[in-house]
């Protein structure tokens, strides 16, 4: 998911170039907006850190660009091509160093897991949004 900041920025040309050409194909892919109480379900596992209320603000305050993508290895891949979610510890070349601005506005957003990433394609796409390539 390209994050609100990154989307505001215009770098969201740039971030899907570089992962298309990461070798990733993209499958579905939608331009929208959370509402706080859409943001607050999607980032359910963070409920009861500090920063909730502030990510669940931050990601309900402009358009996002969800996507779903495949490659062999994806969810592992796509964690390198991000970087760390810090931008000031992410390697050079990662999407998070390139176009972040900071730990908490930091472009873009990568499932952690296989598992995770299902539930959050199932989030945001129904079966009839998602092409077989």
């Amino acid at each position: 998911m390209i994050k609100p900041d990154a989307f505001a920025n215009g770098h969201s040309g740039a971030i899907l170039d570089k992962i298309i050409k990461a070798g990733f194909k993209v499958i579905a892919l939608k331009l929208t907006s959370l509402s706080a109480s859409k943001a607050g379900e999607f980032y359910a596992i963070h409920k009861e850190r500090p920063f909730f209320g502030e990510l669940v603000a931050f990601m309900s305050s402009g358009p996002i660009i969800a996507a779903i993508l495949e490659k062999d290895n994806a969810v592992e891949d796509f964690r390198k091509l991000i970087g760390a979610t810090d931008p000031a510890k992410a390697d050079e070349g990662t999407i998070r160093k390139l176009f972040a601005e900071s730990l908490g506005r930091n472009a873009i957003h990568g499932s952690d897991s296989n598992d995770n990433a299902a539930i959050e394609s199932s989030f945001f796409f129904s079966n009839l949004e998602r092409v077989s390539i």
